[in-house]
């Protein structure tokens, strides 16, 4: 009676404590303490495995306990085993163990214990030694067993995730923190193989902290895998929820994200809040197996005195096997046996690269001898199994004190359990003409044999190199191609070898076709013609060799444009210079002229002497386009209606009257005078059609009109226009003129020369001196229209006028009657005569000198006895050529129009 009561007194203290076990413990959340060692082996069927290498245990299982505890210990720890069996039924009380850990003999041999039959769950527990202490767990545990069942599972499930953010952090510890392509390629193969996330907040960060902020660990919210999430939610009842729920927001909490590290733990913190007695207090145990040793991590430091600490450990579960769902990354992905340090590329199990559950793993080539297998290390840092020469054997021998030596497995076989997993996927199929062959990865998983996945493999260079694109490399920009072997696995490196003798390497991938690769190249520094392709594969010293051609940007055609009863046609498009000739109809039209490279459009013609084909408007014309380099393009196009067709019959250029300028050019239109003229339709000449005016760029344009009264219907086929330079243009206008005729739905005849649009200065005077020898003075105004002077047609000594020239005066020889010669800007190809009468001045003071004026000084002043005007302008001091003396000559504004005074107008 004594001892229910007892009990029941444990029981309502554990309850009565639970709300100050959970504030005293929940802060504790980082498993940062290391914790005392414990060493564990598993025998089953005589052969043995490290506690580190097996995933689940099964009744009958024999476990090897030794407490590795210090020499020096002074505090005995007890250190019991105890297995469950359901959270709804009490085990009885010979599945307890009580292993005092000071005992030599303990010490130095250990203890062994059996997996009772029934048992689903195996814990540790290491409490310091008091009076009472195995009773007093022994009745908590008896007590509560469903806390324990679940304490066990959150301890397995907390060292799972441990185990796999300890490995990332290990791993990522190998990358250089400087180089951000490695870290994001490197974080991203671990998170893959080991099913975890990288915070994607850090690679939003500089570069420099990067590394830092995916290495954190404690409080951060370094990684999350989802499961943190699912271990939160089941908080949503018992004594410690909501303390949970508000540890979650805060700072050290991760700010209300659950970090991989918080979710491993939270329901050991509920742990907590229901295992305590007056006597004892229980503090969960991380453990982190490596071979036999069972590496403990503490949350909170142990305490001595009452309530004193008990260590709460978990053992893997009892239960059937459950094999790894380990599969290829991609499954038409092929790797190369002969690449150095390869990985093969497999996910779905992290827990493979995370423990030592998988070993003694081989990959084993179909058709091969099974001592040809090569041996596979899980290396979470290569993202997959890497390949290695020295198999590692995990199976110890039955008895502990024996020296430990390898050990060959058994004969792997299929596992015959009915939680084996899903069924195998379909073999791969290895393409016809394809050097691949197929690799099945075996092993151990635990004690029971393990076959994986079948992959893809290549273990030779492939051969046959040719590109399977019929697509042209085109120069100047980048390439995308396919290249084809036997085998495209073992590439190394993809080279181009340039006339220059430079090497430009090319980047690759694998497709969706077997054996086919896609490669990239940029041909930005070559020119077109043959290209040479150096192949370099592992395991092969002789470079495979692929030759293809190159070409230039080919023509891209946007349009052709061939109206009835033409002898041309229009191209429209890109780089038209590549356009040798174009055909339709049986016939050969070619380039008019040398092409622009930058031109929109090109225009191509019969031969000369060639009649325009009778097409009907609206036919067909499927079109032929040869390129310079042998490629022909086809481009369609149809027959559009005949454009407008007119001639220039007759013009007449207005003239000032007693003009002392004479045009010699019947073409030159003075930008001051009106032009008129008329033109001869082909076809009867709509009211709303216009005429179009322009200069050769079109910077000057205007259209004539019925309607604005520039144009007059003589008949439906004549027309008179009339055109004011002046008025539409402005004084800054000049250049030939030409015009077309433009349809009201803007299909326009061919351009024909108008008139070439000029500007003529003012010529007022010329003053000459009676001795014929010395120079002239020619006033006016406009004098920077006139490019050149001479006294002859043919220009032999002509005096020019510099560009820019603003003065209203220019020296120039002496004529040898009243006509001399210039040439103007606009059209500088015409001698124009020019009739001025000469005015004589009288001679020069003899203090004056009477040397001629060039063209950039101002002529000299002559006496009159007439008045200075009102408002003189300011002397100019002029140097002679004959004399030192300065001459003052007045010089009038660049736009006066009033001729200056003379002594004398006698010849």
């Amino acid at each position: 009676m004594a001892r229910p009561r007892r009990r029941l007194i444990h029981l309502a203290v554990l309850c009565w404590a639970v709300a100050a076990s959970v504030r005293l413990y929940a802060d504790g959340a980082r498993f940062d303490l290391t914790g005392p060692k414990i060493e564990v082996r598993v025998t089953r069927n005589g052969r043995m495995l490290p506690i580190a290498s097996v995933p689940n245990l099964q009744p009958g299982d024999r476990l090897w306990l030794h407490p590795d505890l210090p020499a020096d210990q002074s505090a005995h720890y007890l250190l019991i085993a105890a297995f469950l069996r359901g959270t709804t039924n009490p085990p009885p009380e010979n599945w307890f163990t009580r292993i005092p850990a000071w005992d030599k003999k303990v010490r130095s041999e250990g203890v062994y214990v059996t997996v009772p039959q029934e048992a689903e769950q195996a814990l540790l527990f290491l409490a310091p030694e008091t009076g009472g202490d195995f009773g007093t767990l022994k009745s908590a545990v008896m007590g509560r067993p469903g806390v324990f069942v679940r304490a066990s599972q959150d301890l397995a499930e907390a060292g799972f995730e441990q185990g796999r953010i300890e490995r990332y952090l290990a791993a990522m510890k190998q990358v250089p923190p400087n180089d951000p392509k490695a870290i994001a390629e490197h974080s991203g193969s671990l998170a893959r193989t080991l099913n975890l996330k990288p915070n994607p907040d850090c690679f939003k960060q500089p570069v420099d902290l990067q590394y830092t902020c995916l290495t954190q660990t404690g409080n951060q919210s370094l990684l999350d895998d989802g499961h943190g999430q699912t271990l939160a939610s089941a908080l949503s009842n018992g004594p410690g929820s909501d303390l949970i729920n508000q540890a979650s927001y805060t700072q050290m909490a991760g700010g209300g994200i659950y970090s991989a590290y918080v979710g491993a733990i939270v329901d050991l913190v509920r742990l907590t809040s229901g295992l305590r007695t007056a006597q004892f207090q229980y503090i969960p145990a991380v453990a982190f197996p490596e071979e036999d040793d069972l590496n403990l991590k503490l949350n909170t430091a142990p305490s001595f005195h009452n309530p004193k600490s008990v260590i709460v450990i978990g053992l893997p579960a009892v239960q059937n096997s459950v094999p790894p769902p380990l599969r290829a990354v991609d499954p038409n992905i092929v790797t190369c046996l002969l690449k150095p340090n390869v990985a093969l590329p497999v996910e779905g199990a992290p827990l493979v690269f995370a423990t030592g559950f998988a070993h003694d793993l081989v990959l084993h080539i179909q058709g091969t001898d099974a001592k040809d297998d090569i041996s596979l290390t899980p290396n979470a840092y290569e993202g997959g199994l890497l390949l290695s020469a020295t198999p590692s054997r995990h199976v110890l021998p039955a008895d502990p004190s024996a020296p430990r030596q390898s050990a060959e497995p058994a004969e792997p076989k299929p596992a015959k359990s009915a939680a084996a997993g899903p069924p195998p996927p379909p073999l791969p199929v290895i393409p016809p003409g394809s050097n691949e062959i197929l690799g099945t990865i075996t092993g151990f998983w635990g004690f029971d044999p393990y076959t994986g996945p079948t992959l893809r493999l290549q273990n030779q260079p492939g051969t046959g190199w040719r590109i399977a694109t019929a697509d042209n490399l085109i120069v100047g920009r980048e390439n995308h191609f396919n290249l084809a072997s036997t085998g495209t696995a073992c590439i190394e490196a993809i080279t181009l070898d340039g006339a220059s003798g430079k090497e430009a390497r090319a980047a690759f991938k694998p497709t969706d076709r077997p054996n086919h690769l896609d490669v990239t190249l940029t041909l930005k520094s070559v020119g077109p013609g043959d290209l040479h392709l150096s192949i370099k594969q592992f395991g092969d010293t002789q470079l495979a060799a692929v030759t293809a051609t190159s070409f230039s940007e080919p023509a891209r055609l946007t349009g052709l444009q061939y109206h009835a009863g033409d002898t041309f046609a229009t191209l429209t498009g890109v780089s038209l210079n590549q356009v040798k000739q174009l055909t339709f109809r049986d016939l050969t039209f070619l380039p008019a002229d040398v092409a622009d490279p930058t031109a929109d459009s090109l225009r191509f013609e019969l031969p000369s002497g060639a009649t325009a084909p009778e097409l009907a408007t609206g036919s067909p014309i499927a079109a032929s386009v040869l390129l310079k380099d042998g490629r022909t393009l086809s481009f369609p196009g149809t027959v559009t209606p005949a454009r407008p067709s007119i001639t220039l019959l007759n013009k007449n250029i207005g003239s000032p009257e007693k003009a002392p300028i004479q045009l010699v050019n019947q073409d030159d239109l003075p930008v001051d005078q009106q032009i008129t003229f008329s033109l001869k339709s082909a076809q009867n000449f709509p009211r709303n059609a216009q005429i179009e005016i322009a200069n050769a760029d079109e910077s000057l344009k205007t259209s004539l009109t019925v309607a604005a009264q520039t144009l007059i219907l003589q008949d439906p086929h004549t027309l008179l226009a009339t055109l004011d330079p002046l008025k539409t243009f402005g004084i800054s206008a000049f250049g030939p003129l030409r015009l077309r005729a433009i349809s009201p739905d803007g299909v326009a005849s061919d351009w024909q020369p108008l008139a070439t649009l000029i500007r003529v200065p003012t010529l007022q005077e010329l003053h000459c001196v009676a001795d014929t020898t010395k120079s002239c003075t020619l006033s006016g105004t406009g004098l920077y229209l006139v490019s050149a002077i001479s006294t002859n047609p043919d220009f032999t000594e002509p005096t020019a006028v510099p560009e820019g020239f603003v003065g209203s005066s220019i020296g120039m020889p002496h004529p040898s009657g009243s006509v001399f010669y210039i040439r103007l800007r606009d059209d500088p190809a015409a001698a124009n005569p020019v009739t001025l009468p000469v005015i004589v001045d009288r001679p020069q003071r003899a203090s004056r000198s009477s040397a001629p004026l060039h063209p950039s000084a101002p002529p000299p002043q002559t006496e009159t006895p007439a008045a200075p005007p009102a408002d003189p302008p300011p002397p100019t001091t002029v140097p002679t050529p004959a004399s030192s003396e300065p001459q003052t000559a007045p010089v009038p504004p660049a736009d006066s129009t009033q001729p200056p005074q003379a002594a004398s107008t006698t010849p």
